[in-house]
């Protein structure tokens, strides 16, 4: 198991303790091998990895990296490429690990790049990263100057998977949690900044969700919500009749205009559209670390303006918003 100990410890006396109660409970419910077959398997492959000395960390380039080719031998580094890849799929990143080039589905940091100049610094801020994936993300906050990052994410491989970035680059004060956002605490009120990045469209309720991405916010703390839109005006929104684009779990796709308005509706203030941009498949592919099918197997092959449903090809907004 994965030791959590010093993040209880760390939350001990702060707006987070409830996190840091309810936590060795939650855990116990989401992350055990009888409930997750493959866990001892991903597991063994942790616990494959050698103990090297980071000799260079970088957490701002586009691959979060640690090393280079030269840091260790070859033979470690062959023994590092089968541990990571008994963890595919690897879909956000990329990751360079001792010379190892992690090339992951999504690459989250042309993600990143639209939204760092927008948002407010996060120097010493604790953030919430929801729907985290492998913590790509949670890296770049803390390169970014943030005190704690905490990712959660439902999936055990994506928790097993930031923990071995984690055993390579160190701590940072970087964690990621097998939790859900139904799984925190009610109306936490904890984090100066929460992110909310490609969750949204798959919640039945998506006000709900925004009620819940506020209730984790302090007073003055900032959402950075990033999703699925149409183009349209406000009160108009896309309901897929069954999948959106190969996925069965789209529920509601609003326009900026609707999309704000449910923000403003749950609450929020100072809502800025920071940017809106069709998904390429530059950043979003099939790879040798990710096999399965990837964005273009998701569009009409005869017109990529298109899901192969017929419904507009995925178009993402990044918008920011605060509590009052």
């Amino acid at each position: 198991m994965i030791d959590f100990s010093p993040l209880y410890q760390q939350l001990q006396g702060t707006a987070l303790e409830p996190l840091a109660i309810a936590l060795p409970g939650l855990l116990e419910q989401n992350f055990s091998p009888a409930r997750h077959g493959d866990l001892p398997r991903w597991f063994a492959a942790l616990e494959a990895l050698p103990v090297i000395e980071p000799v260079k960390v970088d957490l701002n380039a586009n691959a979060i990296t640690v090393g280079d080719e030269n840091s260790c031998s070859a033979e470690m580094r062959e023994t590092i490429e089968a541990a990571l890849r008994q963890l595919m799929p690897w879909r956000k990143g990329p990751f360079s690990i001792h010379g190892v080039e992690v090339d992951t589905e999504w690459r989250s940091d042309m993600k990143w790049d639209r939204l760092k100049d927008h948002i407010q610094p996060l120097n010493g801020r604790t953030v919430l990263d929801v729907g985290c994936g492998s913590g790509y993300h949670c890296w770049r906050m803390a390169g970014a100057g943030a005190e704690l990052v905490i990712g959660i994410d439902p999936s055990p491989l994506f928790v097993v998977q930031h923990q071995t970035i984690k055993h390579f680059i160190g701590d940072f004060n970087t964690y990621v949690l097998p939790l859900g956002i139904q799984d925190m605490p009610a109306r936490l009120h904890g984090f100066d900044t929460v992110f909310s990045m490609g969750v949204l469209y798959h919640r039945r309720s998506p006000l709900d969700h925004l009620i819940e991405l506020r209730d984790n916010l302090r007073h003055g703390g900032e959402l950075v919500l990033e999703t699925l839109i149409i183009e349209g005006q406000q009160g108009e929104c896309l309901m897929p009749e069954q999948r959106y684009a190969k996925m069965r779990n789209t529920w509601f796709i609003p326009s900026c205009a609707t999309l704000e308005l449910w923000l403003r509706r749950c609450g929020f203030r100072d809502i800025k559209l920071v940017d809106a941009s069709t998904t390429s498949t530059a950043e979003q592919r099939s790879t040798s670390w990710m096999t399965y099918e990837s964005l273009i197997d998701y569009l009409d092959p005869d017109d990529h303006s298109k899901t192969a449903e017929g419904y507009p090809a995925p178009m993402r907004a990044i918008i920011t918003a605060t509590r009052p």
